[in-house]
């Protein structure tokens, strides 16, 4: 029996993985290849890669074009090769058009995973201008003409059939974004922290500086926590120069009157991430939207306690009061910074605890969040629309 071949597309993939969803994607293609009888092709942007991948360059004649029209030029080269596969598995509007193209050519079947909606993400218009109309027409006209839409999340997927009334809820299903525990499990090599003069005890927030992330709540919030806490921000690739000159100002500010915020624009190889956040006490996701949240897994796994926002499908990732802690995100941000203050403020006074969320949190990725798993409900799911 010939093995099922699935063509994956995805904006992403080594070395330029800057987000959750390149996370997910080059995880979930490692644990495909780990299972017999499925072969993986990747279909990346960014240009040629030495890894057998089949990487793509920005057609020349949109160089300078706007980001929406010079992803969907890349889709179109990406389609023309999507011909040899028996599933096509698009992440991210970026890609979904090479996906949906592709399917209408050769009238194989695409499968969407639905990590971000661009409805729900209306600050994209500050990035993208008019690109963001098509990129929520590319976004749409995927969804809604998918043989199945992938929500990482029971959250997402609600979202997915909110925003988008007329795709079949039958089609959409939840599989939940899984983390390696082996790779991100406790290391205390204290190295890191040497690097970047981090002393003492200190909270830690992981992500792309972008409005999506919360990281200016954050930062408001911290004015008012008890200064004997440190602050460490692995935040950079700012979105666009609005919400970068933001967080930038608010960093300075906090560091014009604490020398224990540390600011790491770089992106932290592997074993320098894990081990700044198992010295830390305490991670922060303040996301004012987040599908699941990849980052609170790997947090985790780390075996370090988490506050985050109540929002999409962080509660399924997080259990209140067993792993860490959940703050109700509101419009209302004055509130929403104070309770991030209070909530950060309680348990960083309270070291056991968050000694009690982390080991807790550790054994809950391992036991519900495993990459054998994910991959095959995913299986499953490519063998269903191949055999419709």
């Amino acid at each position: 029996m010939s093995a099922t071949r699935i063509g994956i597309v995805t904006k992403e993939w080594p070395p330029a993985v800057y987000g959750g969803a390149g996370v997910h994607v080059v995880q979930l293609t490692q644990a495909l290849r780990a299972v017999s009888g499925v072969e993986v092709d990747i279909h990346c942007f960014g240009g040629a890669r030495t890894d057998g991948s089949h990487g793509y360059d920005t057609p020349a004649e949109f160089a300078s074009a706007n980001p929406a029209l010079q992803a969907i030029a890349t889709d179109l080269a990406i389609a023309q090769n999507l011909h040899n596969v028996d599933v096509i598995h698009s992440h991210t509007w970026y890609a979904n058009m090479a996906g949906h193209t592709a399917s209408l050519l050769y009238g194989t079947p695409h499968i969407v995973s639905a990590h971000s909606l661009e409805p729900l993400r209306p600050w994209k218009a500050e990035q993208l201008g008019g690109g963001y109309k098509i990129s929520s027409w590319a976004e749409k006209t995927a969804y809604e003409a998918a043989a199945a839409i992938i929500a990482v999340s029971d959250g997402m997927r609600a979202d997915v059939l909110n925003a988008y009334p007329e795709v079949d809820p039958a089609k959409v299903v939840t599989i939940r974004n899984g983390v390696d525990t082996e790779k991100f499990a406790p290391n205390h090599d204290d190295a890191v922290l040497k690097e970047f003069g981090i002393t003492g005890r200190y909270a830690m927030f992981v992500g792309r500086i972008t409005r999506q992330k919360g990281l200016a709540h954050l930062l408001r919030a911290w004015k008012k926590v008890p200064a004997e806490y440190g602050l460490v921000l692995a935040a950079g690739s700012p979105d666009e120069e609005t919400i970068g000159n933001e967080v930038a100002a608010l960093i300075a500010e906090l560091q014009s009157t604490r020398s224990n915020v540390w600011w790491i624009k770089e992106m932290l190889p592997h074993d320098k991430l894990t081990a700044a956040l198992t010295h830390a006490d305490l991670f922060l996701c303040p996301s004012i939207y987040e599908p699941l949240g990849i980052v609170n897994l790997e947090a985790m796994g780390c075996e370090t306690a988490v506050l985050a926002s109540r929002v999409g499908g962080i509660p399924e990732v997080v259990s209140h009061k067993q792993t860490g802690e959940l703050v109700d995100y509101t419009i209302d941000h004055g509130k929403f910074e104070a309770d991030l203050t209070s909530a950060i403020s309680s348990l960083m006074a309270d070291p056991a605890l968050l000694k009690k969320y982390g080991k807790a949190g550790r054994a809950r990725a391992q036991s519900e969040f495993g990459w054998d798993a994910v991959a095959a409900q995913t299986i499953a799911l490519y063998k269903s629309v191949i055999n419709k």
